[in-house]
């Protein structure tokens, strides 16, 4: 028994120390990446920095400036090779122009001028980036201050790669948002990103479907759109949002010895939540309305615990109709229409709209 007690205290040495190393590498390995990542946007931004203060002395010689960054790219290249093309020096100029705000003028000295490694606790405790350099040089396309502002938060906060963040920016998430919100919230999505508090919060005008590849032309059942959904469920929950739990699709329930089926059943755990989603191709009637009415009811009276959040449902139609909404349904009413797409929409137009939407709050 006692050898028995020492093999087993032994193994469980053993996992111990397996386990205590891998934890240990892996959080050497982010601590590395973390660093390396801020040594690499500090660089980039102090060059930049020193290029437009260069620059300005000769601010009404256009000729000058571009000198500048092909000495300073013939310099560097020949001192280090590759990475400082002039192309890359424009890169870096346009980080420093878009980011000056984020770095005082104490900070950039300890780094770029004294070169002491205090300032990386610092720079640790207060991260003036949030991203990597790939996400800025995706960033520093948008024109849009806010708009670039909420992008590179969402990548922060979400997660996202860099193909996601293009693919949110293509689909004009920004947009979709901001016409989906009152005007103090809007302005918030530069400063928080989209931030889940309201059923409000989690409804897109409207949802871009283009990833299902299913043609506008051709003709589909709800049936086909519900099936394409589900294939592509991880490209939907991104579109949907934040805090998505799938959970099923046609749904039964029954009352009254009649059958009911929800498309598409989700629950949101930052709402806390059940999110009900019924599809609709064609027009959206005052029936379909009333139908999620019905649906809604039964899961809050049914399925929702008591320490959770009323049921909300969403009817994603091909064509929206907000007034016919607001006149079936009371105002306290936990459900939305949202239109879908199955193409990228205009970002210019959606721009325009925002633009014209904003104008009116204010007047």
């Amino acid at each position: 028994m006692d050898h028995l007690n020492e093999m087993a205290e032994e193994d469980w040495g053993i996992d111990t120390l397996i386990k205590n190393s891998i934890d240990l590498i892996q959080y050497a390995r982010r601590l590395t990446a973390k660093q390396v990542n801020t040594v690499q946007l500090m660089t980039y931004y102090s060059l930049g920095k020193w290029i437009v203060e260069v620059q300005q002395r000769g601010q009404k010689r256009a000729k000058y400036g571009q000198k500048v960054i092909r000495t300073l790219s013939d310099s560097l290249t020949e001192k280090f090779g590759k990475g400082f093309s002039k192309a890359n020096l424009e890169f870096f100029r346009r980080f420093y122009l878009n980011y000056k705000d984020r770095i005082a003028e104490t900070v950039f000295r300890q780094f770029a001028i004294e070169k002491t490694e205090t300032v990386f606790r610092q720079l640790e405790e207060d991260p003036p980036f949030l991203v990597s350099w790939s996400h800025y040089l995706q960033l520093m396309r948008i024109e849009n201050a806010d708009e670039r502002s909420f992008y590179e938060i969402e990548s922060a906060k979400s997660g996202w790669g860099i193909r996601t963040l293009q693919r949110q920016y293509n689909s004009s998430l920004y947009e979709r948002l901001a016409l989906s919100r009152d005007k103090d919230a809007v302005m918030r999505l530069a400063t928080e990103g989209n931030v889940i508090a309201n059923p409000q919060d989690i409804v897109k005008q409207p949802t871009v479907l283009e990833f299902l590849g299913l043609e506008e032309q051709t003709k589909y059942s709800e049936s086909d759109l519900e099936t394409a959904l589900i294939d592509k469920l991880q490209k939907f929950l991104l579109e949907l949002g934040k805090g998505y739990l799938f959970e099923a699709r046609q749904k039964r329930f029954t009352f009254n010895e009649d059958n009911y089926y929800v498309d598409l059943v989700f629950y949101n755990r930052l709402l806390r939540c059940y999110v009900l989603i019924d599809l609709k191709v064609d027009k959206l009637t005052h029936q379909d309305i009333g139908q999620m009415q019905m649906y809604v009811n039964y899961y809050d009276r049914y399925e929702k615990l008591d320490e959770e959040n009323p049921t909300i449902g969403i009817l994603m139609c091909k064509e929206n109709n907000d007034a016919l909404v607001e006149i079936t349904l009371p105002k306290d009413a936990n459900i939305y229409a949202s239109q879908y797409n199955l193409y990228l929409p205009d970002k210019k137009l959606l721009q325009e709209k925002l633009k014209q939407w904003i104008a009116e709050e204010e007047s």
